[in-house]
């Protein structure tokens, strides 16, 4: 099985953690602030057709994250683009430097049965075929909903993992949300090995597990996750936390300094 290893000088960013300050900022002080808190990879979010990336053109984007010495391998794009938008959507993608389109989530009226998940697979097909044809790759983004079980046992994770193409359909773990579901990523990486490109690095409070908190401070084990990375088929990974209870690029600044203690 051919894997690649990932770039342990490159720590990625989940930009929704910011969205808060791109809102009250905007999202070139935020990239700035991004850069100086030890992040040089970023996963973008926020585009639609009308208005680019927070009122931004992906070209306008590209040069900023130039500029900020930073690197987006991948960006998530919601699955209600790919109905109108499809080629409009993948050449933003591209202009940013993308090497994934990672559609975060399925909207609640399309996950409510077996079916429902057998046609989202499809679907996810299609798009990877047609991403492959763009020079671009596909990957799907877990929450725990994945692991809900049907009637049959079958859960839609298991679905989606049975019914994709391994060679156009990748994933992105939410290791936090695949602890929620309670399930161990390492489990999941050895029935599913060099499917995983991407992780979401996001820890668990451990009074409260609904709530995140700073890598390393939390309840969930990342130096067990990462030496499996190679197992995963783990290319890129970024650091995502949702909700903070200190100064955001404080908290950000202090989970880029335990990742890097761990790779």
């Amino acid at each position: 099985m051919a894997t690649i290893n990932f770039n342990k000088k490159r720590i990625g960013l989940q930009l929704y953690s910011l969205r808060e300050q791109i809102t009250t900022l905007g999202l070139e002080t935020v990239l700035s602030k991004i850069s100086a808190a030890g992040y040089n990879s970023l996963e973008m979010y926020g585009f639609n057709t009308k208005d680019g990336y927070f009122k931004k053109s992906a070209e306008e984007v590209a040069a900023l994250l130039k500029t900020n010495k930073i690197i987006s391998p991948s960006g998530h794009y919601n699955f209600e683009l790919f109905d109108n938008d499809t080629q409009q959507t993948v050449d933003a993608a591209l202009a940013l430097g993308h090497s994934y389109i990672v559609i975060p989530s399925i909207p609640e009226g399309l996950r409510k049965s077996a079916d429902d998940f057998k046609a989202v697979s499809e679907r996810l097909n299609k798009l990877g075929l047609y991403c492959k044809k763009n020079n671009i790759k596909l990957a799907y983004h877990n929450h725990a909903f994945e692991f809900t079980k049907f009637e049959d046992g079958m859960c839609g994770f298991d679905i989606i993992m049975k019914e994709t193409d391994k060679a156009l359909v990748n994933f992105e773990m939410d290791l936090f949300w695949v602890i929620t579901a309670g399930q161990d990523p390492i489990e999941l990486f050895k029935r599913h090995p060099g499917r995983f490109k991407m992780w979401h690095v996001k820890d668990m409070n451990k009074i409260n597990p609904k709530l995140n908190t700073e890598i390393g401070s939390g309840s969930i084990n990342f130096k067990s996750i990462f030496k499996k990375a190679k197992l995963s088929g783990m290319e890129y990974f970024y650091v995502e936390q949702e909700n903070f209870s200190m100064d955001v690029y404080e908290s950000i600044k202090k989970s880029n300094l335990f990742v890097k203690t761990i790779i």
